[in-house]
């Protein structure tokens, strides 16, 4: 996967990687797609996965081997670093080796475990497929990724399955939000019934579910969609100003019979 960066872009990736690089249980370093976007986008920051063996050094280390930065924070476990470095913002994400290969095996299994996948989604397996491997201490990525290559047809049916099934409780849910005049309840409810609905499309095309912020712009490029999608996919992205939630509701039960019927 190639992305292009601005040069200061490329130039503090590079800088973070090489003192990355250097930590023993690091086996790859790879840069997420975020980084592609211009730095001015809203969307944009420098997020670098590494790929880790062991545990990575302390707080206190990993914050001097880092660039001057400002507004360090990171996740109660150890497992995101964010800063500041000037006014680029920097997420670093360190995940497990191990606990990649344990997904992976569950989702070749494609058995009666592969629940575990269905509640944390296939979004891990799309960064490692689609990033671009800044470091690579061997051949782990180009391995692990020919396995996800091989996964069955029956994987990505079931995961449709539950997708699906997840899609119609939403429904019902934005249905009875409508009916008690809910508004919190329906906006839990409708967005995460057009999250599952497209979630289950991306299923149906053997593609792992990108980041949220990349759903729009990749789901209408999918080959397999139901008739009319594209135009009620949009009708139901209005603000309820435009299109009233009575009527978003009638939208949505269409987009649920038609992928249904797919």
């Amino acid at each position: 996967m190639k992305y292009s960066m601005k040069p200061k872009v490329r130039e503090l990736a590079d800088r973070l990687v090489a003192s990355i690089s250097a930590w023993d249980a690091v086996e790859a370093i790879c840069l997420n797609e975020a980084a592609a976007t211009d730095t001015l986008d809203p969307y944009f920051a420098l997020i670098l996965d590494v790929y880790v063996r062991d545990s990575v050094p302390s707080v206190s280390v990993r914050q001097s081997a880092f660039p001057p930065h400002s507004v360090f924070e990171t996740s109660p476990t150890g497992s995101k670093d964010r800063f500041m470095v000037g006014d680029l913002p920097v997420r670093i994400e360190y995940k497990s080796i191990a606990r990649i290969g344990e997904l992976t095996e569950i989702a070749l299994r494609a058995g009666s475990d592969l629940w575990k996948i269905r509640d944390s989604g296939t979004y891990v397996f799309y960064r490692l497929v689609h990033c671009k491997a800044l470091f690579e201490r061997s051949s782990w990525i180009k391995e692990e990724t020919a396995r996800l290559s091989n996964l069955s047809e029956e994987f990505w049916v079931q995961m449709r399955s539950f997708y699906q099934s997840t899609m119609d409780h939403y429904l019902a849910d934005l249905g009875a939000s409508i009916v008690r005049d809910d508004p919190f309840h329906y906006l839990i409810a409708s967005s995460n019934f057009i999250n599952f609905a497209c979630a289950a499309l991306f299923m149906e095309n053997g593609e792992f579910e990108p980041s949220h912020r990349g759903y729009l712009s990749r789901i209408s490029t999918l080959k397999t969609l139901p008739d009319d999608f594209a135009g009620r996919f949009e009708s139901f992205l209005r603000p309820d100003s435009e299109l009233p939630p009575a009527r978003k509701y009638e939208i949505a039960k269409l987009i649920a019979v038609s992928l249904v019927n797919l």
